[in-house]
């Protein structure tokens, strides 16, 4: 038995950090009916490329779910969701504060009918403080947060981060985290809660180290500085001279002393608190004068903590990530089986059957008729 089999959550969230929250309950064993609206949906089910009817990325965040297609402004409509609130365990929602409560679907109106609910409400800014209302995407949460301030390319301007770190980091994750502490809040207690995701706030977590040199020194971080933001030869890219980078993290003594020794560093630059600049400056020399094969096979069995940067396809066929049978999964499509999402819960967890389909829009719509009928 799945550990959250048996769990019913109600997603009304769209895009992405409900739906990868909502993903990984799914495969945790939940039953995840999406609520959406008639006609076009969940607005990422529109984006290119696409497998059939819907989009790559749809099929791929919600592999597992049900969908419900349902005008929430339809008073009519909304009373039909009443059976399925009754019996739900989660209700997960991004929209700005105010808007479930307008709808007649907010915390103070799900928990008089059902007390025991966990209403999770993931915002960019947070249900409460002077931008809780504002629009605003991935990259403004990483902007204010101070996490875009740390990394810049050569001219000093911030680089777009490849990865929507907010969405999944600062909202989906903390998401999970904090409905499985409610779950279990409420088997001790007999209580729903509301919960608060603000995806800027969960960036900060990530800016520990900045945060405690700051705070502390009084010299707050910039673009290269920092351990492990630039401004130490033990942890930095290096380029090799076929054009290819080395990813170097030999950050403690023992891996420094290893790497030094195998990339011939002069001894008098191996101190590199001395002078760090001077350091680096070697290493890169040194590093660009063999190709990455060569370093690769230079440094094959010793510790050094060093790899070589992968291009996505290299990731992805990646003998060690194979043998974890990290892509074996599939989502059914239209149009063939394609790779799913992989998601931070253990194989022990998860069901068996590895090849799983996502819903069409509204094709669950006949479980509100059943509901109503009692059955």
């Amino acid at each position: 038995m799945r550990p959250l089999q048996g769990v019913k959550v109600l997603d009304f969230s769209t895009l992405l950090p409900g739906p990868v929250c909502s993903l990984i309950l799914a495969e945790a064993g939940a039953e995840v009916i999406k609520i959406e609206r008639p006609g076009a949906g969940d607005e990422m089910r529109t984006y290119v490329p696409r497998c059939g009817a819907d989009s790559v990325n749809f099929a791929l965040l919600n592999r597992g779910k049900r969908s419900i297609a349902i005008d929430l402004k339809d008073p009519q409509q909304r009373e039909t969701l009443m059976p399925l609130i009754r019996e739900a365990d989660v209700v997960l929602e991004q929209f700005r504060p105010g808007v479930m409560d307008r709808l007649g679907l907010g915390y103070d109106a799900l928990a008089a009918i059902n007390p025991g609910i966990v209403y999770c409400a993931i915002t960019g800014y947070g249900q409460h403080g002077p931008r809780a209302m504002v629009a605003a995407h991935d990259l403004n949460y990483v902007s204010e947060s101070g996490m875009l301030s740390l990394v810049a390319d050569a001219s000093g301007a911030p680089v777009l981060p490849p990865a929507l770190i907010a969405d999944i980091a600062g909202g989906a994750y903390p998401a999970v985290i904090n409905i499985l502490l409610a779950l279990r809040e409420r088997d001790r207690s007999g209580h729903g809660s509301k919960l608060d995701v603000s995806m800027s706030d969960n960036l900060f977590t990530f800016l520990y180290w900045a945060i405690g040199e700051g705070t502390a020194t009084g010299d707050w971080a910039t673009p290269g500085s920092g351990l492990v933001a630039g401004a130490s030869p033990r942890y930095q890219i290096y380029r090799t001279a076929d054009d290819k980078f080395l990813a170097a993290a030999p950050l403690e003594q023992k891996f420094w002393e290893n790497f030094c020794r195998l990339v011939e560093v002069p001894e008098t630059l191996c101190d590199d608190a001395i002078d760090p600049q001077a350091t680096r400056a070697e290493v890169a020399r040194l590093i660009a004068a063999r190709t990455a094969a060569q370093w690769q096979q230079r440094f094959e069995g010793h510790d050094v903590c060093c790899t070589i940067v992968a291009s996505m396809r290299e990731a992805i066929d990646d003998p060690h990530f194979k043998a974890r049978g990290l892509f074996t999964r599939r989502v059914r499509t239209d149009t063939g089986d394609l790779t799913a999402v992989p998601v931070p819960v253990v194989d022990a967890f998860r069901g068996e059957q590895t090849s799983v389909g996502y819903p069409r829009l509204g094709e669950h719509n006949a479980l509100l008729d059943r509901k109503s009928r009692g059955e």
